[in-house]
């Protein structure tokens, strides 16, 4: 699976991620529509299939590996039909169509990209959203400072890190909050939602 060993965690994730998200979905002045929604490093759709797509009209999927994109067509089954576009691309590479969507999701990607590529990223996806729209990035967080990971070259920031990369991006903090039920020996998965 995506998960590294930790499917088991997938339902806690989504229905935490739901619960996150509804409060932007909510009625109200400022409320986030729920048109179209983007799925960052989505891989095969877990994101797309479990949590997306059961709330947006559309999801487009953006994942480096054109093998998981295309896995992911039989993954997500009829409701797949929904999903308008798979691209195959970094995000790093990646510019958002200005002005299209509602939420864009980045979940469990950031650590592949370099500060400067992702503070870039987040600039772009602010262009991208829609009027009252989010960009939500959910993902692990580490104690203190900057982990690198010897196995997949990626890196685990800190909060005040993360944080900083968010404000460079000109991206406003909306909420942010800490996973909760995961397992211990695992890093803090946090979820920001900015605009």
């Amino acid at each position: 699976g995506m998960l590294g060993g930790y499917g088991h965690i997938s339902s806690i994730d989504i229905n935490s991620s739901r619960k996150f998200l509804q409060r932007f979905l909510r009625d109200g002045p400022n409320r986030t529509g729920t048109t179209r929604a983007l799925d960052c490093g989505a891989g095969i759709g877990r994101i797309t299939k479990r949590l997306l797509l059961p709330l947006f009209k559309t999801v487009d999927m953006v994942d480096v590996t054109e093998d998981f994109l295309t896995k992911a067509k039989s993954y997500l089954g009829e409701e797949g039909r929904r999903v308008r576009n798979y691209f195959c691309c970094g995000l790093q590479d990646f510019s958002p169509e200005p002005n299209s969507y509602d939420v864009i999701w980045i979940q469990w990607v950031i650590g592949h990209l370099t500060d400067n590529h992702l503070s870039d990223f987040l600039k772009r996806c602010r262009a991208g959203l829609r009027p009252n729209g989010i960009v939500v990035i959910k993902d692990n967080m580490a104690q203190e400072g900057v982990i690198m990971d010897d196995v997949d070259s990626s890196v685990c920031r800190d909060l005040d890190v993360v944080r900083k990369i968010i404000h460079r991006a000109g991206l406003h903090l909306l909420a942010e909050e800490r996973q909760e039920n995961f397992p211990d020996e695992i890093y803090h998965v946090y979820t920001f939602a900015m605009r």
